[in-house]
């Protein structure tokens, strides 16, 4: 995969069946083997389930932005004009819900591409500040949003199916 070759774009209605295909997948990747089959499963289907990512896609308060190599989704990310958790107090915040890269995408400069995009989003939405929930466990990508300029501001519950999990609350300047 060449940088240069993935183009990133607003997700449309008609993308739901891919993107719930790879979010799906790319969840059960990430997080599978911390968590039990039937945990996993019932997630899945809640949060990315093809009904759901229609939903999303059509949400005028949701942009999901699709990174594609030679037109196979290789990463995504979704940008939510929703209510901030209570221990986010900066200004204009946006919340960056979901960023996901496709493993064999790791290390090519697509994760940084597609936070740039992240973050034209969120100005566009009127945001000054980006914040996010990242599971505690998951410090490949803690490292990524630290060196994106997200700092912690506490934690907060996540659940998979009824597995209690804590979750860092990161905040960063849109700039």
């Amino acid at each position: 995969m060449d940088r240069s070759e993935v183009r990133i774009r607003r997700g449309a209605a008609a993308d739901a069946p891919a993107l719930a295909d790879f979010a799906a997948r790319t969840f059960a990747e990430t997080f599978g083997a911390f968590n039990t089959p039937e945990n996993l499963q019932a997630h899945v289907v809640n949060a990315y389930g093809f009904s759901q990512q229609t939903r999303e896609l059509l949400d005028p308060a949701t942009v999901t932005l699709l990174a594609e190599d030679a037109g196979t989704l290789v990463a995504y990310a979704q940008v939510r004009r929703v209510p901030p958790l209570p221990r986010v107090t900066h200004a204009a915040p946006i919340q960056l819900q979901r960023f996901y890269v496709d493993r064999p995408a790791h290390g090519r400069g697509v994760a940084q591409r597609l936070m740039d995009a992240v973050r034209e989003t969120a100005r566009a939405f009127g945001g000054r500040h980006l914040w996010l929930a990242v599971w505690e466990r998951n410090p490949r990508a803690i490292a990524f949003y630290g060196k994106c300029g997200f700092v912690d501001v506490g934690d907060t519950v996540f659940y998979v199916g009824p597995d209690r999990q804590i979750d860092r609350v990161l905040v960063a300047a849109v700039g």
